[in-house]
């Protein structure tokens, strides 16, 4: 599936904004689960490269204005297509980290003893077969996020970007990223490698399902084996999910980040538009 995504951030202030750096997770990689076709980002100050240890492609600015120049408003707008391939089992490179450094405690996924149990309850053969040193088998890991989704209902506004897995856990309420924070949070309490997932979701004429989560989670360390679970629809990814950044959980690897000095009160409007490319759509300039 060949898609085309337009991702605006926009940005005002009730006072000039005199100085900000703003680092962004906005540029997808090119995988076996996708094909970047082209891609651009255009922001108000020059776009600076970063490096990045997780295999993501990172970008930063800042602009700098004087008291009677300062900003009134900040555009970041990203767009592209991507081609899409439908794989949801994929091999990462020796080049990204070693599947346990994903094993590690995160504020926003930590391992907890009451989600290891709750997870022996939902899917004992899952539990038994790591326990026995047995490999997880994809069906069990599927029955899992769909006992997550079940735990953690989908509910816009039950919780914020400083929910933690467990919070959600208990709350039993929360958004995309709170279902794939704790299924990343349930995986790491029974010793299985999980990282938090942020991309795009194309559903027509949906708009609202466009930013999204979901979890990747450790099928074979040893050959660093991984399948993609999106929990809020209870299934591997397939071709209408777009990766942007996988990282250890949201706060690793926010699409915009960023610190400031003046602009007062500050909002932050963010419109996102995924459609089917046409031969009507024109190729961008930079190669992902």
């Amino acid at each position: 599936m060949k898609l085309v995504i337009h991702h605006n951030t926009h940005f005002t202030y009730s006072q000039p904004l005199l100085y900000t750096v703003q680092t962004l997770h906005l540029w997808p990689v090119s995988s076996a689960c996708q094909t970047v076709e082209f891609w651009d980002i255009r922001t108000p100050g020059t776009l600076h490269s970063q490096p990045d240890a997780e295999g993501n492609r990172v970008h930063s600015f800042s602009l700098v204005a004087r008291p009677e120049q300062g900003l009134r408003d900040n555009s970041i707008v990203a767009w592209g297509t991507v081609s899409t391939h439908g794989v949801a089992e994929f091999t990462d490179t020796g080049l990204l980290p070693h599947p346990a450094f994903y094993l590690r405690s995160t504020a926003l996924a930590e391992p907890h003893p009451r989600l290891a149990a709750w997870a022996r309850s939902v899917v004992p053969s899952l539990t038994a077969a790591l326990d026995a040193g047995r490999l997880p088998a994809v069906a069990d890991l599927v029955v899992l996020a769909g006992a997550v989704a079940d735990r953690v209902r989908y509910r816009k506004g039950s919780t914020n970007v400083e929910t933690t897995a467990l919070e959600a856990f208990d709350w039993e309420l929360g958004v995309c990223q709170d279902q794939a924070h704790v299924m990343v949070a349930v995986c790491r309490s029974i010793g299985l490698p999980a990282r938090y997932v942020s991309g795009y979701f194309y559903a027509a004429n949906e708009p609202d399902l466009a930013s999204h989560a979901w979890a990747d989670v450790c099928l074979d360390p040893a050959t660093r084996r991984w399948i993609s679970l999106d929990v809020t629809h209870r299934c591997p990814t397939d071709q209408r999910h777009i990766r942007l950044a996988a990282a250890t959980d949201y706060t690793a690897c926010l699409p915009v980040k960023g610190l400031r000095r003046g602009g007062g009160e500050e909002s932050m409007a963010v419109d996102i538009r995924i459609g089917l490319w046409t031969d009507a759509d024109e190729p961008g300039r930079a190669q992902g």
